[in-house]
């Protein structure tokens, strides 16, 4: 029962019949997600535990309770902190049922002993620990988790100057994280000094931990409450670095994703079990940050049930959640969601004289350095425009529409992969039906062009594929060597029509890399996975004058060839970016983008490669 008398599930039927205010700004349910129970953080630095502990009230209740899943969950976290990676604990309010002196002594004992000094965390007050707004004054909750608790924790920054609402940073995947953790009723007093934390740490992502943000029906739906508009009208929505926010007091749990003023998504969840057996049990729900994979996996547990030898059916049943509202993922791209307010840092470009490693052929680059087109973004390059080969042994390309194309078939960009040394590209818009497109190639008697690599090799490109990817640009070159194979007198592998070496992309997305080697009659061929549209790619392909390993975006593909390669056959035809021929003449042409681009005859390996890191 709440202070009043009112029990929350008649609150919670009261707003189903009238709520305040539907939250369908952009509301959309996160799909749910099978994960793995209690799967560990790797290791590389690039994933995270954020822990949740809700309502506990039930369980620190002078009435008659047993905190000791309290303890457990809390010992949990502090045990798991090196295998999980738990950078953070939250906890969402209602630490105890009554609020009173005796209760918070229970309540300060249990985390003394359980987490203090251990683990950062935060703590918020519920309406079951005091009553009225943040400007309450004096109670016991503020006498035992006010601001003079966490004072020589490593996580807290400062309180409002009730004590009733605090915020906390953690370090953790490479970055800082910001931690508000309000009361159940923040005032506008505490809005105001909310938003000045935010104004005072602008470039932090941020997770708002309250007790009552919004209410779920039994699908899972989730819909503000009145303080939950407040909070959102008042400082949510208007602040782009809360991607996150958490609160507790009802049931049945739920989600709902909101759209903020920049039109960037807001995940508001409930987390409340003290409905379920034992109180809850001390349930604890982990969200597991993945920076690498971009998205959240969250899953929900009982530390203290999952400790049972002999479970009875209902701790068996209750130990660990899988509904759709208590273990589910979330799609979140961090670093585009977070450009807004922390834009990634852009490395700068760097000198041809960087690139230019023991053994360059060939160095080809589309900015000023290297590049005769360049111009406004999406300025067309003109015909006959040169990209010179830096490392000065005469392979310069010439630009060329094919078949006639527009103008907008080749076009310069200052789009490129973050990591690319020049910070530029050439876009082409090929197609078939009619064939279209264009290329850039080296003129007749180019070194490249006669070029066989027999002692190793390694060719490398940046590429993107556009989003959305529309039309049908199946089997698209990306970069080969002109002719025909039969001319250079190989009748094995797929035809004599082929080009002797190309780089493709086939109708699944894959890469494929064929090569007719000086070595065999055949055309060892490597494949990839499907590469993926509107993001940046790097390939390497390495031949140590035996075998073929195709590396995308640094790591090795499965589908290495097998057969011994070594070398190029040549027909002493040029080498082209944009392009693929059959039958010894060009029909489609590539269609996206391509940077930086660099032959060496030799195997390079992995931090030798243009991409780093």
């Amino acid at each position: 029962m709440s202070p009043s008398g009112v029990s929350r599930r008649s609150v919670l039927s009261a707003a189903a019949v009238t709520p305040a205010v539907v939250a369908t700004s952009g509301a959309v349910n996160a799909a749910p997600a099978q994960a793995a129970p209690h799967s560990q953080a790797s290791p590389d630095g690039a994933s995270f535990t954020f822990a949740v502990l809700p309502d506990i009230q039930y369980l620190i209740d002078e009435g008659g309770s047993d905190h000791e899943p309290v303890r457990e969950s809390l010992r949990w976290a502090v045990r798991e902190r090196r295998n999980r990676n738990i950078a953070f604990l939250a906890q969402l309010g209602d630490l105890t049922e009554h609020g009173t002196k005796a209760e918070m002594q229970v309540a300060d004992t249990v985390f003394r002993t359980g987490v203090d000094g251990r683990l950062p965390y935060s703590v918020l007050a519920g309406n079951h620990d005091v009553s009225g707004d943040d400007q309450r004054g004096d109670t016991p909750y503020l006498r035992t988790f006010g601001p003079g608790r966490f004072a020589r924790s490593r996580s807290y920054g400062g309180s409002s100057p009730d004590g009733y609402n605090s915020f906390h940073t953690f370090d953790a995947g490479g970055r800082s994280w910001l931690v508000l953790a309000l009361d159940w009723r923040v005032s506008d007093a505490g809005i105001r000094w909310a938003q000045r934390v935010l104004d005072r740490h602008p470039k932090l992502p941020t997770v708002l931990t309250t007790h009552d943000i919004v209410w779920a029906d039994e699908s899972g739906d989730a819909t503000l409450s009145d303080h939950g508009r407040h909070l959102w009208d008042g400082l949510i929505r208007g602040n782009d670095q809360i991607f996150l926010a958490l609160g507790g007091h009802y049931w049945p749990c739920g989600r709902a994703t909101l759209t903020n003023d920049a039109g960037n998504p807001v995940h508001v969840h409930i987390t409340n079990y003290q409905d379920r057996y034992y109180g809850g049990a001390g349930m604890l729900r982990t969200y597991a940050f993945d920076l690498a994979r971009g998205c959240i996996d969250v899953e929900t547990f009982s530390p203290w049930l999952l400790t049972k030898k002999n479970p009875t059916p209902l701790e068996a049943e209750t130990a660990e959640l899988t509904g759709e509202a208590d273990r589910f993922s979330i799609e979140i791209p961090f670093t585009e969601r977070f450009a807004g307010f922390a834009p990634p840092p852009n490395p700068p470009s760097r000198p041809a004289s960087e690139v230019l490693v023991a053994g360059t052929a060939a160095y080809w680059r589309f900015d000023d350095e290297g590049f005769a087109g360049t111009g406004d973004d999406g300025a067309p390059v003109a015909g006959g425009a040169v990209a010179r080969d830096l490392s000065g042994n005469g392979n310069d390309l010439v630009a060329q529409r094919l078949h006639d194309g527009p103008a907008e078939v080749l076009t310069w960009s200052a789009d490129h992969h973050a990591g690319a040394p020049a910070h530029a590209s050439v876009r082409f818009d090929g197609g078939k039906n009619p064939d279209r497109g264009a290329v850039l190639h080296t003129r007749s008697g180019a070194p490249v062009n006669t070029a066989t690599f027999t002692r190793g090799y390694t060719i490398e490109t940046f590429f993107r594929l556009p989003e959305p990817f529309e039309g049908d640009h199946a089997w698209m070159g990306i970069l080969s060597w002109e002719g025909r194979a039969g001319d250079a007198g190989k009748d094995g592998g797929y035809s004599t029509d082929d080009a002797v070496c190309s780089l493709n992309v086939t109708s699944e997305r894959f890469l494929q890399y064929v090569v007719y080697p000086t070595s065999i009659n055949d055309d060892p061929t490597c494949w990839s996975h499907a590469v993926p549209i509107g993001r940046w790619t790097h390939v390497a392909i390495v031949n140590d004058g035996s075998h073929t390993v195709v590396h995308v975006d640094g790591s090795p593909i499965a589908r290495n060839a097998a057969q011994h390669s070594r070398g190029i056959a040549t027909v002493g035809k040029p080498f082209a970016i944009g392009g693929t021929q059959s039958g010894g003449r060009f029909g489609q042409g590539f269609y996206g983008q391509v940077g930086d681009t660099r032959i060496v005859s030799r195997a390079l390996a992995r931090n030798e490669f243009m991409l780093p890191g």
